[in-house]
């Protein structure tokens, strides 16, 4: 059994390698003082060049949770969303409200993925 771990600290790794499957920590916005749209552009293209260095894409997704600060940004962070996902390759998915750990940012997401064969 072998486990791949990937800009590792004392808390966590960015990414988990394990069976082909991908793990990435949790994800947010480059800058955390824009809005819903900008936070929520920024945050999947870390999770785009993540997936990419651990030899995965956005279509071979699994799982995303994705955590607001606000429900009343669901709208808005689902056209981004919307946008971004391949069609046809939605994946399983939650979206839940939730405190993030800095109050600045409005939106997070976990993502599980297969590796591209």
């Amino acid at each position: 059994m072998t486990i791949t771990r990937l800009d590792v600290n004392a808390r966590m790794s960015s990414i988990v390698i394990h069976n082909n499957t991908v793990y990435l920590c949790g994800q947010v916005a480059k800058d955390k003082f824009t809005d819903i749209n900008t936070q929520t552009i920024t945050m999947l293209e870390e999770v785009e060049s993540l997936l990419a260095q651990s030899g995965s894409r956005r279509d071979h997704i699994l799982s995303a949770t994705i955590y607001l600060k606000d429900m009343a940004d669901y709208d808005a962070m689902n056209q981004v969303w919307d946008s971004w996902l391949p069609k046809g390759h939605a994946p399983a998915r939650a979206c839940v409200q939730a405190a993030i750990a800095e109050p600045e940012y409005l939106v997070e997401i976990s993502v599980i993925a297969a590796v591209v064969s």
